[in-house]
């Protein structure tokens, strides 16, 4: 399945129903008077936030929802129903926004988020209503009300807990494969993702968390260059990053100064989250070139990265329990004391993750 985060729609709530003009005319009942009954009420038009949805790609098809229009009243005071609602199932994440594609109109961030855009139109009074001593028998009913319309925007920021960062061929997908189910597109060549991943990571029974591949990332990204902010978007809401940096490039120093660059520039809080640095596909390095590229990355990064292979499963696990006790961290779940205590010793979990 395709995947697609941004989405223009247009949304319509229905138009109320007309009031209805008639008269009671029955045998044996003289001067029956006015009986027409209300029209009904619009549909409305609902958003919705559901599980099991992790694309856009349902809006890619259809890009217009109208809601029905109230049905109309009736002869013996029968009053309209209200007519069908439009509901939007999105995936949980999504943000809608007004056409200008900058205002939140409302934020669907948890599951069973339910959220009315646009009411519908009331229906309109039959002639029963304007009965009065001086018109008794009024020959008019009301219209139904105009319904609501606009265009809007959706945009998916996907939820994970830890998000995988760094520049195209850093090796996060094969990482995000060996790490959990997820099973990314991946080359034996330069090669870069086009779309977002998710996966769910089983250290133990007790410590499970959702890890996201953000692809796109290049020098000029938080402008637009590349993917640009399309995906720098979904690390918003992660509450680490794993920072993979490429041993086998000659420069790892300014492949960290490019994310992390790009990172600040984009704000939004990214420059300020918490980062696991990982100088990732050891497996290629003698131990005496890996120990030189950690020593000019812990130079310009003001720590030592850890070392990890997503094809060999080096160092896979270290990087897993530091990013999950990060992830307790923004939880509230572990305070920093407990977090420096587990950095200093790591505690096998039986059954936990192995490759």
């Amino acid at each position: 399945m395709k995947f697609l985060d941004q989405a223009k729609i247009y949304i319509r709530s229905g138009n109320g129903g007309g009031g209805s003009v008639s008269f009671r005319r029955e045998k044996f009942i003289p001067q029956g008077g006015p009986d027409g009954g209300d029209g009904g009420r619009g549909g409305d038009v609902w958003i919705e936030a559901v599980e099991g949805l992790n694309t856009l790609i349902d809006y890619r098809y259809q890009q217009h929802f109208r809601a029905q229009t109230g049905h109309h009243g009736q002869g013996r005071q029968m009053h309209g129903g209200k007519g069908d609602d439009v509901v939007l199932k999105v995936p949980v994440g999504t943000q809608v926004l007004d056409e200008d594609k900058e205002t939140v109109v409302v934020d669907m961030d948890h599951p069973g988020k339910r959220v009315r855009l646009l009411a519908g139109g009331n229906g309109g009074w039959g002639n029963t209503r304007f009965k009065g001593p001086v018109n008794q028998a009024p020959t008019h009913a009301n219209p139904g009300q105009e319904g609501e319309e606009r265009w809007i925007w959706l945009r998916l920021k996907l939820i994970a807990d830890v998000g995988l960062a760094g520049l195209p061929n850093a090796g996060k997908s094969t990482f995000l494969s060996a790490v959990s189910a997820a099973r990314p597109k991946v080359a034996d060549y330069p090669f870069t993702t086009l779309t977002p991943n998710l996966g769910v990571v089983d250290l133990s029974s007790t410590e499970r968390f959702v890890i996201a591949d953000i692809p796109g990332l290049i020098e000029g990204a938080s402008e637009g260059a590349g993917l640009g902010t399309r995906f720098l978007g979904h690390v918003e809401r992660t509450g680490c990053l794993i920072h993979l940096i490429d041993a086998t490039q000659d420069d790892v120093a300014e492949a960290w100064r490019i994310i992390r660059g790009e990172l600040e520039a984009y704000g939004e809080g990214l420059g300020e989250k918490p980062e696991i640095l990982a100088l990732n596909k050891i497996d290629a390095l003698t131990p005496e070139l890996r120990d030189e590229k950690a020593e000019a990355l812990a130079a310009v990064a003001g720590r030592r990265p850890l070392l990890v292979s997503g094809v060999s499963g080096e160092g896979v696990t270290e990087v897993l329990r530091a990013a999950w006790a990060e992830v307790r961290r923004q939880r509230g779940e572990l305070d920093v004391d407990a977090l420096d205590a587990e950095d200093e010793t790591v505690v096998e979990t039986p059954g936990g993750w192995s490759p």
